[in-house]
């Protein structure tokens, strides 16, 4: 299971052979090859090993200069796809053909496999470091390794691809104390090795602060995203920074490049060596590049695919993705990265007089516009630089744009959440509204 069994496979090559023997003037295949094989926990006792395999492929052409896109999963009838591409062709309207010829045909494969008795191991030495602190708490968990192959192939020359192998872990701890229930879940992501010990204190810690009900604070006062919370303000920075909404004008910085958008503290930028979401090319081919989005304060560049990068009268800069297997490429990130600050988490709580922690949400999808208002699922109150307890029936409203540019303090304490790469922050310009006990 690895880049060059894919690269000997033929498949590729007889779809765009077949594609242009039926009057395609150009086609692409997009392969990918995974394996997972993930470790379940319940109720503290491992419940089942697990391995799934699965392949799918996608062939995209232009006849006419119309596109057609089919996808296949498993064993794949080459001549029928063909034609139901060529069938879905028919119906779209002409385009231009967006292909890059051969850059680089091989990429090193990303990250090392590790066995399930590892993993097993692991999911127990977790699982023990919080039982041995709180016995009546219950541990889920899921310990997994993903191996994912992916191969681009064109009729334009292009032939790359690479492996890329991927540990994760997710734990929650559920604590019920009469008819007060708590779940407490965090994980990681990360190459080659994963952190029991790291992942079980964080869990405790939470824990800890949880051990007393304290009242909501109301009204206006600093919050404190945990760096598992703090994603809910980068979704919108992203979605501000992609190359379509530019096009589209609907991005609050469309017209800011080169002005101050944010706090000077913040730094924003993606790099395709960094951490478990490095990628060396993006779904077009394109080879992936360091690139920096705000630098203290100031918004630098945005990301694009091709399509978007010729229609913005600039180049791709590699972030051309497919956000489903069956869809086209459209602007997307494959990591996002927050210059961290110094201070840990216990500084930034130091800091605050009055405050409010918000670590995990419930919901939180907001859109371009910033606005959002959200349920805390897990919080806690500060008062004089000290966590006095945990808040329930708690929201959290605002608006992210005014928060990023009141931003108090950075973390030191940067992590992956998801392919963000986050530290925890203070925040002001935020309400809170809550129950008091």
């Amino acid at each position: 299971m690895d880049s060059e069994n894919l690269s000997q496979d033929t498949l590729a090559e007889q779809l765009l052979e077949l594609a242009t023997k039926s009057g395609a003037e150009a086609a692409e295949v997009y392969q990918s090859l995974s394996l997972s094989r993930p470790v379940f926990f319940e109720a503290n006792r491992l419940k089942q090993l697990e391995t799934s395999q699965s392949e799918g492929t996608a062939l995209r052409l232009w006849r006419n200069g119309r596109p057609g896109l089919a996808v296949a999963y498993g064993s794949v009838q080459a001549q029928a796809m063909v034609e139901r591409a060529l069938a879905l062709s028919q119906l779209n309207e002409p385009e231009p053909v967006e292909l890059l010829s051969n850059s680089q045909p091989f990429y090193p494969d990303i990250g090392k496999t590790v066995p399930l008795e590892l993993l097993v191991k692991w999911g127990k030495e977790a699982i023990a470091l919080i039982r041995d602190v709180y016995p009546d708490v219950l541990c889920n968990g899921d310990w997994e390794c993903d191996v994912e192959t992916t191969r681009l192939v064109n009729s334009q020359g292009l032939d790359c691809y690479y492996t890329d192998t991927t540990l994760s872990c997710y734990m929650s701890a559920e604590w019920v104390r009469g008819d007060d229930f708590l779940s407490v879940a965090d994980g990681q992501t990360q190459r080659d090795i994963l952190h029991p010990e790291k992942l079980a204190h964080q869990i405790l810690q939470r824990l800890n602060w949880a051990k007393e009900n304290v009242s909501s604070p109301n009204g206006r006062l600093p919050v404190l995203f945990t760096s598992k919370a703090a994603d809910m303000l980068w979704g919108t920075a992203q979605a501000a920074l992609n190359g379509k909404r530019i096009l589209e004008v609907s991005s609050p910085w469309a017209e800011r490049l080169g002005k101050l958008v944010t706090s000077p503290s913040l730094t924003l930028y993606q790099d395709p060596q960094a951490g478990p979401y490095s990628c060396p090319f993006d779904d077009e081919g394109t080879p992936t590049t360091d690139l920096v989005f705000i630098q203290d304060g100031i918004l630098q560049n945005f990301y694009c695919d091709r399509t978007t990068g010729r229609q913005l009268g600039i180049n791709t800069t590699g972030n051309g993705f497919r956000p489903s297997f069956g869809s086209y490429p459209t602007p997307g990130l494959f990591n996002f990265l927050i210059q961290p600050g110094t201070a840990s988490l216990q500084d930034l709580i130091q800091q605050m007089d009055d405050g409010l922690i918000v670590d995990q949400m419930l919901g939180g999808g907001n859109g371009i516009s910033g606005d959002f208002s959200i349920n805390i699922d897990l919080g806690y109150r500060v008062k004089n630089g000290q966590v006095i307890g945990r808040v329930k029936d708690t929201m959290v409203a605002g608006n992210v744009y005014t928060a990023l540019k009141q931003l108090v303090a950075l973390g030191g304490d940067a992590d992956w959440n998801g392919s963000c790469y986050t530290p925890s922050l203070i925040v002001e310009g935020l309400s809170t509204t809550g129950r008091n006990y």
